[in-house]
């Protein structure tokens, strides 16, 4: 088969992806507080977060802002379900990741800031107007959502969001029983009508689950 056969297309595919992912590996050994994870997702995470945002989202041109987007993992698998009229903001607190992600993507708009500034960086593009974000895709860490504590994140996050607006948070199956993760899912479950997990995605390095949390209670 010729190079430019499937077989050069996935052999090119696999080489990027291991690329992106050693790439990841070396900004959480210069930065482990920027880059809260040693190992990007996988595919098969990807693909049950952009189920979760995505699943029961009727508009044609949804905003969907992604915090933590990291080496793009859940990026590219939600720019390539959303549709052209749809407006994809990613944020992501390390610069070369930040940068890796604006070259690789260009119809997503990449913002090199910290998920803490949300508020500001809606208000400076005249987001989200009157309806409010209609997905919010987390790759946070507990240590930037802070759960349960006074500073914590996820009311600013729940206050940016549409009134059918959905949050999109994962966690390692391993680490579910561990206090932040607890505090995660009682204070969604304070601040949105419905929560809901989803069975453990083995195919992820560690396996990961996925909280959906739907309709703010304002």
């Amino acid at each position: 088969m010729s190079p430019d056969g499937a077989g050069g297309v996935g052999a090119r595919r696999d080489r990027r992806d291991w690329s992106d992912s050693a790439h990841f590996a070396a900004q959480f050994v210069r930065s482990p507080v920027a880059t809260a994870s040693v190992w990007p997702s996988s595919t098969a995470l990807a693909r049950a977060v952009a189920d979760a945002a995505l699943s029961g989202c009727s508009r044609p041109d949804p905003l969907v802002v992604e915090l933590g987007a990291g080496s793009g993992a859940f990026t590219t698998e939600l720019a390539r379900r959303l549709d052209r009229r749809a407006r994809h903001l990613a944020v992501e607190l390390n610069p070369a990741l930040a940068h890796r992600l604006a070259e690789r993507l260009d119809d997503v708009e990449v913002v090199p800031a910290a998920a803490a500034e949300l508020p500001t960086l809606l208000a400076l593009r005249g987001l989200p107007g009157a309806r409010g974000v209609d997905v919010v895709v987390s790759g946070l860490g507990w240590s930037a959502t802070r759960p349960g504590r006074d500073d914590s994140l996820l009311p600013v996050i729940a206050a940016a969001l549409a009134p059918d607006g959905v949050l999109v948070q994962f966690g390692y199956t391993f680490t579910r029983w561990a206090a932040p993760a607890r505090a995660l899912e009682v204070e969604l479950g304070e601040l949105f009508d419905e929560v809901t997990t989803s069975p453990t995605v083995w195919r992820n390095l560690p396996p990961a689950i996925v909280h959906r949390a739907a309709r703010p209670r304002g």
